[in-house]
């Protein structure tokens, strides 16, 4: 009892020992804890963050500072990777070209090596820049199916863009055809009123459906951080034709009236392939469809003879995400980076890379190769868009040029064209939550002929663009090189 009341009678120096306690407590345990196994930069970024207040930064570390699947997913992943391999073995490798780069082979082999999948040869693609015309071309191809439709995208919503993309596929599932899809359990919900409008269509004309990556925080056998998600976007018909590239499935605004009010739109990249590589896509739905479902697929139905092989183009698939050893786009980006010989064209929304793919580039500039960045001259995340004008003093330096798409339009496509004779195109920005945390789906292009079309794209975006100057960036407020520094700081919490 006497205890008790000199407790009472001293709260206020029992707190502030207790707190202090606490507080020395939670620094020590995070210099153990936080550097295991975590980049140099992330680790000193969370360090900070929880030296400055480990009351907040400590528990935010518990919440976002593991970028691994839960057990009973990252099992699930683990199989999924077995299946992929077993089933890519189904889909015969192909020969480079003659002209082929001799660098070229070993990227093809660090791709089988990360994500399973072979180089196929007699494919054709078709590049579509128009917002509302891919997505309406979509809608065509899915008018087309005989027996099966799939779709996979990061954020979909039915609005009036996408009105006739879903009633192609109810028009498809009524006659038969199965239809299954899949979206991105955060970034779908998070634009309510459109989804919930999506779900009722998909639900009426019963379509197979399901969110991928739900937030259930504390399911699947260990707490599941809620950021880690699947950025991917495609959509596959009878195994035959294949789309994938950066759009989402939702009018160019998002239906944000924030967007709207500042006349924001997004600007995409999307490719239409047919021939072998569209079995390749069908097998990554696949083992996404069993990862959120439990639902196998036939493999037969999956990998077979395409129909289609008058195509030129050698192609493979390089998924990556957290379930994944390796940051598998990544490790492809910086291996052609150091590849190049005479000119590197990379196109990302939201650029902030790791110190090996910005040393990467830099190299690249300063042994004489031009290296070309396209941004957007505004951006629709703050963190983001000031972490990635951080880096832009450095590139300048090195000899870089640096386009800025002119507002309001957003620059949303993501790709690399390197030389004359490699481009990648897909979801995969090139930050790191591309790297660490989203599933993503990026492919490898050979081939002159496909280069030109990725040409016709850049230029049209050159025009659509300004060059940054040295002495403009030189001449920016000192608050915004503080505000960027800052951001840039910020976005190494990964």
């Amino acid at each position: 009892m006497g205890l008790w009341q000199w407790v009472l009678d001293n709260w206020a120096l029992v707190w502030t020992y207790l707190y202090v306690g606490i507080d020395v407590v939670l620094r020590l345990i995070s210099l153990v804890v936080v550097p295991r196994n975590r980049r140099p930069g992330s680790a000193l970024a969370w360090l900070l963050a929880i030296m400055v207040l480990p009351i907040v930064g400590f528990p935010l570390f518990l919440l976002l500072g593991r970028s691994q699947l839960p057990k009973r997913r990252l099992a699930k992943q683990k199989a999924v990777n077995r299946l992929l391999r077993v089933r890519a073995h189904e889909i015969p490798d192909s020969e480079l070209d003659e002209d082929a780069p001799s660098w070229l082979q070993s990227a093809v082999q660090l791709n089988r090596e990360l994500g399973a999948f072979p180089l196929t040869g007699k494919n054709s693609a078709e590049l579509e820049i128009d917002y509302d015309t891919s997505i309406a071309r979509m809608a065509e191809d899915i008018r087309t199916a005989r027996e099966s439709v799939h779709v996979l995208f990061y954020i979909m919503g039915l609005d009036e863009v996408t009105e006739d993309f879903f009633e192609a596929l109810a028009e498809r599932a009524d006659a038969g055809v199965t239809v299954r899809v899949l979206y991105d359990h955060w970034g779908a919900v998070s634009h309510r009123a459109v989804y919930r409008a999506m779900r009722q269509k998909l639900d009426a004309h019963g379509i197979q459906h399901a969110p991928m990556m739900p937030i259930r925080l504390f399911r699947d056998g260990a707490f599941q951080r809620p950021d880690l998600r699947n950025h991917r976007k495609m959509v596959i018909v009878d195994g035959e034709i294949g789309w994938m590239g950066s759009q989402n499935l939702i009018a160019a605004h998002y239906d944000k009236p924030a967007n709207i009010r500042r006349g924001l739109h997004w600007q995409e990249t999307m490719a239409r392939f047919r021939g072998p590589i569209v079995s390749e896509l069908n097998l990554l739905f696949a083992s996404d469809w069993y990862y959120e479902s439990d639902e196998m697929l036939d493999e037969q139905t999956l990998v077979r003879p395409s129909p289609d092989t008058s195509g030129t183009y050698e192609c493979q698939l390089v998924p990556s995400g957290p379930g994944f050893v390796a940051e598998n786009n990544l490790l492809l980006f910086n291996q052609l980076f150091y590849s190049a010989a005479r000119r590197i064209v990379a196109v990302s929304p939201y650029f902030v890379p790791d110190e090996s793919m910005l040393s990467a580039l830099i190299t690249a500039a300063r042994r004489g190769v031009e290296v070309e960045l396209f941004v957007s001259e505004i951006g629709d995340q703050f963190l983001v868009f000031h972490a990635q004008r951080s880096y832009y003093s450095t590139l300048l330096d090195a000899g870089v040029k640096i386009w800025l798409y002119r507002a309001p339009t957003i620059l949303h496509a993501k790709h690399v064209t390197i030389d004359d004779s490699v481009s990648v195109i897909g979801s995969s920005n090139m930050d790191m939550r591309s790297f660490l945390l989203q599933m993503e789906c990026s492919l490898m292009v050979g081939g002159t002929d496909f280069m030109e079309k990725m040409r016709e794209v850049e230029h049209t975006y050159r025009s659509r663009s300004r060059q940054l100057t040295r002495e403009e960036w030189e001449s920016r407020p000192r608050t915004m090189q503080v505000i960027d520094n800052l951001c840039r700081l910020a976005s190494s919490v990964v």
